[in-house]
C-alpha cells in the first residue's frame, strides 16, 4: 500500500472522496481512491493518517524521522543486465534455439527438481501433464459434489496465458542456484523445450524434436488459456481495466448475490442429518488391533556423545567454543558445574536450554559438555 504524505493526509481528510467512521472516540478517516484521485485498482481501501492514527493504534512517528544510506546506486551496465523484461507487449530479444539443445540444457540443469519431462516432483512444480489443449479443458473441472474427481490441471501449457513469462522466468530466475547464468539463446531452446513437452502449436503446427524457437515466430505461440483470466490486463488498458473490474463487486466474491438478498444470520439450512457415536461406540474390529502403547521401545545402546555433539551443538560450536578448543580455559574455571549449569538452564548470550532439544537427560548433557571441553 502506498503511504499517504502527513500534509496529503489532512486535505485528503476534508475531501469529498472520503469517508469518516467513528471510530474508539476519534475520527478514523478510510479512502476508496488513492492519492491521484483515482479508485484503488483491487477495490480496498486506504487508511491516511489522522490525529496520528490509521485506525485504532497510535503510528510510531518517530520512522518518518529516518534515513537510510546503504548501497550505492546501481550502474547503468547493472540496470542493463537485469532490464530484460519480457512480457505480451515486450517481446524478448534476438535469438533462436531449438528443442533438441533444450533437452539437453534442462537434463543438465533442471531435471533434478522438475522431473523427467517436466513431471515435477521434489517439492517443485511440474511443468508438463501431456497436450496442453486436453488439459486445459481441465481448468473447468470441480471436485464438488465428488470429491474424488479430477480437479483441474494448472501447468506451463494448460494455464500460463503467455508464453512470454515463461521466457522471462527461465531467463531471469533459472536455474534455482545460478540465475541469470544463461544466455538468450539458451534460454530460447528451453523455452521451446517447454513448449515441446507440452505439445503446443506455433503457427498452426505441433512443435516437433527439430523444432527452432526465434523472436519471429515467438509471437506465434498458441497458448490454449491465452483468455482464460478476467480482468484483461494486457495493453495499455491493463490497469484501468483492473481497477474498474475490481471496484464492481459483483465481478468476484460467492455467492454473488443482490444486496437485498444477503443473509446475516442463520443462513444456513438445517439439511443434513447428524449422527453421533455413541459412547464406546465407533469401529473395533481393526486388523491388526490398534496399538495403545504410548511409550517408545528402550534402547540398549550407549549413549554418543560425539554424535549428540553433532545433532544438537555442532551448528554453533563448530566455529566457537568447539571440542578440545583452548578457548574452554575461560569458561571452566569457575568449575565445571557452572558449564553443566548453563548448558541446561541456557544463557543470556543465546546459548538455548540444552541446546534446544529438551528431550537430552541431565547426564547426557553432561556426556557432551565433557566431550566438547575435553575433544575426546
Amino acid at each position: 500500500m502506498f503511504k499517504l504524505d502527513r500534509k496529503l493526509a489532512i486535505l485528503a481528510a476534508s475531501a469529498t472522496l472520503l469517508m469518516a467512521t467513528a471510530n474508539a472516540g476519534s475520527a478514523t478517516v478510510t479512502s476508496k481512491y488513492d492519492f491521484n484521485g483515482k479508485a484503488i485498482v483491487d477495490g480496498g481501501v486506504y487508511y491516511p493518517a489522522v490525529n496520528g492514527k490509521t485506525g485504532p493504534y497510535y503510528l510510531n512517528t518517530e520512522v518518518d524521522k529516518l534515513s537510510f544510506k546503504i548501497g550505492r546506486a546501481a550502474t547503468k551496465n547493472e540496470i542493463a543486465a537485469w532490464d530484460k523484461d519480457v512480457t505480451p507487449t515486450q517481446h524478448p530479444p534476438k535469438g533462436s534455439g531449438t528443442v533438441e539443445e533444450g533437452e539437453e540444457l534442462y537434463e543438465a540443469q533442471c531435471v533434478m527438481c522438475h522431473g523427467d519431462f517436466g513431471s515435477g516432483g521434489g517439492g517443485y512444480p511440474a511443468l508438463s501433464k501431456g497436450n496442453a489443449y486436453d488439459i486445459q479443458k481441465s481448468l473447468t473441472n470441480q471436485r464438488y459434489p465428488d470429491p474424488e474427481a479430477d480437479g483441474p490441471q494448472r501447468v506451463f501449457g494448460s494455464y500460463w496465458p503467455d508464453a512470454s513469462t515463461m521466457w522471462w522466468y527461465i531467463q531471469s530466475g533459472m536455474p534455482h542456484p545460478n540465475t541469470k547464468s544463461l544466455s538468450d539463446d539458451e534460454t530460447y531452446a528451453l523455452t521451446a523445450y517447454m513448449l515441446y513437452i507440452n505439445e503446443l502449436r506455433v503457427a498452426g503446427e505441433v512443435v516437433e524434436d527439430e523444432f527452432t524457437l526465434d523472436q519471429d515466430n515467438f509471437l506465434k505461440i498458441e497458448m490454449p488459456n491465452k483468455h482464460g483470466f478476467e480482468p484483461v490486463i494486457d495493453g495499455p488498458q491493463g490497469q484501468e481495466n483492473a481497477r474498474k473490474y475490481f471496484n464492481n463487486w459483483k465481478n468476484f466474491g460467492t455467492p454473488k448475490v443482490k444486496p437485498s438478498e444477503r443473509c446475516m444470520k442463520n443462513c444456513q439450512k438445517k439439511s443434513a442429518k447428524v449422527v453421533r457415536i455413541a459412547e464406546g461406540g465407533g469401529i473395533r474390529d481393526f486388523l491388526p488391533p490398534i496399538s495403545v502403547v504410548r511409550d517408545l521401545p528402550k534402547s540398549d545402546a550407549p549413549f554418543d556423545a560425539k554424535a549428540a555433539y553433532g545433532e544438537n551443538c555442532a551448528a554453533c560450536h563448530s566455529g566457537f567454543l568447539s571440542p578440545g578448543s583452548a578457548d574452554w580455559a575461560g569458561y571452566t574455571g569457575k568449575g565445571m558445574d557452572k558449564v553443566l549449569a548453563n548448558a541446561i538452564k541456557g544463557t543470556a548470550g543465546g546459548m538455548p536450554a540444552k541446546g534446544g532439544n529438551p528431550d537430552l537427560s541431565d547426564a547426557q548433557l553432561k556426556q557432551i559438555v565433557d566431550y566438547m571441553v575435553s575433544g575426546k
